[in-house]
């Protein structure tokens, strides 16, 4: 397998670094270089071709998902179909009156859309565009936690927000994956995002992670939180999958 991955042409490694990418969202130079085996330079080459060619977007250090960046070109939007579906399974557990906290990303997109017109809620989020899409919604209450945007993750970071967690107190948060294992729990690669993605946990009676399978026994180096405060996992897949075995120990699938 190593010498496969260390002999991979050109073409190969784009396709899989853009496979991380729509995977992970974000991917860092230093990391994949690790993987494929190359050098950074190879990879800082592959990424700014694979950028001129309108695949990934280039930013220091790595690259971005366009579909997580420019989430309303719904053209580009990584397994939309599984996105959908896991997005119906996260709007049954909004009820009538509850106080609900959610992130970014494609997958929070397709489930705040789901929102039924007549539901009555408040809402607390640290992303602009999910704030907007919410504001869609005529009977919800949106609330935006402010802060410096961070333009790799679409969310508000530093410590306006964290502070503003730290104030408030809601039924259920919603998150996404960056990478999830049923051992190490919920990981990223961002350390100022994980300060906020922390604060929300903090903040919540119950969590609900929002995943595509793919992602499943994936991890980053630091950890956002382990599965033991993880309240629901919710993925495209049927809750009896053997894929989420591991998972049900302590956590409800659904």
């Amino acid at each position: 397998m190593e010498s496969h991955i260390a002999n991979m042409l050109k073409k190969e490694r784009h396709a899989y670094i853009i496979k991380q990418i729509n995977l992970h969202n974000k991917v860092l130079s230093s990391s994949l270089s690790l993987q494929l085996q190359v050098s950074e330079d190879t990879v800082r080459r592959d990424l700014f071709e694979l950028a001129e060619a309108g695949e990934v977007i280039k930013v220091h250090g790595g690259a971005l998902s366009k579909s997580y960046h420019f989430p309303i070109q719904q053209n580009v939007v990584y397994a939309k179909d599984a996105k959908v579906e896991i997005a119906k399974k996260a709007v049954g557990l909004i009820k009538k009156g509850m106080i609900i906290l959610t992130e970014a990303g494609t997958t929070m997109m397709e489930m705040v859309k789901l929102i039924p017109a007549n539901m009555e809620a408040t809402f607390f989020t640290v992303s602009p565009l999910i704030a907007l899409e919410l504001a869609e919604h005529p009977l919800l209450t949106v609330i935006l936690l402010g802060g410096q945007i961070d333009m790799s993750a679409q969310i508000c970071i530093g410590e306006k927000p964290v502070r503003e967690l730290s104030e408030i107190k809601v039924d259920l948060c919603f998150l996404g994956a960056n990478a999830i294992d049923s051992k190490q729990g919920l990981t990223e690669i961002d350390w100022r995002v994980v300060q906020v993605k922390k604060s929300m946990i903090d903040a919540s009676a119950k969590l609900a992670i929002l995943t595509i399978s793919e992602k499943l026994n994936s991890a980053h180096k630091m950890q956002v939180c382990d599965p033991r405060h993880i309240d629901y996992l919710i993925t495209e897949l049927k809750p009896g999958d053997k894929r989420l075995a591991a998972y049900r120990k302590n956590i409800t699938v659904l």
